[in-house]
């Protein structure tokens, strides 16, 4: 009888992440329909420098940048999750349960819309309703910026061969570094976004900036 033999497969099967050029490219089909059809064809240069007084559909403009971002930060997080919490994977939709990244989106649109809500109550609170909607305005550049930082990242991360796990602390400065560079954008923009009065933009600082970025800290991560 011939000797039994063990056999080892060295084939290695690649990781298939077509789901992230799909919701990549879906990212700049929006980026197109925003500038074509929503900003009228303005250039790049047009859109970043444009003042509040002359343009419009700014409200659209700023849903389509947010949809991005969380798009984009949810692809780019995800695989650093630990686990899906039990609570939320036992949830099923049509026979359906959330991965790491459904789990992801769904824990940033959360963010979004809580930091969002919060920020319209802020200012009408405080009688300075008017300059909520100058703040999304200015908002919508600084995260159209980024939303195009973050592409680049997800590509790098997942189509180079690189050391996610490093990577990991140098994703953790890159957002700390744009943390704190929001924060001075906000605060000295020539727009004046913020509230005149130096409590009020203490408080806004610390509620609806630090506050649901350690909100969703805990959820991703604990």
């Amino acid at each position: 009888m011939p000797s039994s033999q063990h056999f080892i497969n060295h084939v290695r099967i690649p990781e298939n992440n077509d789901w992230v050029i799909f919701i990549l490219v879906g990212c700049i089909f929006l980026y197109v329909f925003m500038m074509n059809v929503i900003e009228r064809d303005a250039s790049l240069k047009d859109f970043l420098l444009q003042k509040y007084f002359d343009a419009s559909n700014n409200l659209p403009s700023w849903i389509i940048t947010s949809c991005v971002t969380t798009l984009t930060l949810s692809v780019l997080i995800s695989q650093y999750i630990p686990i899906v919490p039990k609570y939320i994977a036992d949830l099923q939709l049509f026979g359906y349960q959330l991965n790491k990244f459904g789990y992801t989106l769904l824990a940033v649109l959360f963010f979004y819309l809580i930091k969002s809500t919060l920020g319209f109550l802020f200012y009408q609170s405080i009688g300075d309703g008017k300059k909520w909607t100058i703040f999304y305005f200015t908002s919508t550049k600084f995260y159209f910026i980024l939303t195009f930082l973050l592409i680049i990242l997800c590509v790098t991360h997942y189509y180079f061969p690189i050391d996610r796990n490093k990577m990991f602390l140098y994703y953790l400065c890159f957002f700390s570094f744009v943390f704190i560079f929001k924060v001075f954008f906000y605060l000295f923009h020539k727009n004046k976004i913020l509230p005149e009065k130096w409590y009020y933009k203490f408080l806004y600082i610390c509620t609806l900036q630090i506050a649901p970025l350690l909100l969703l800290w805990k959820l991703l991560f604990f």
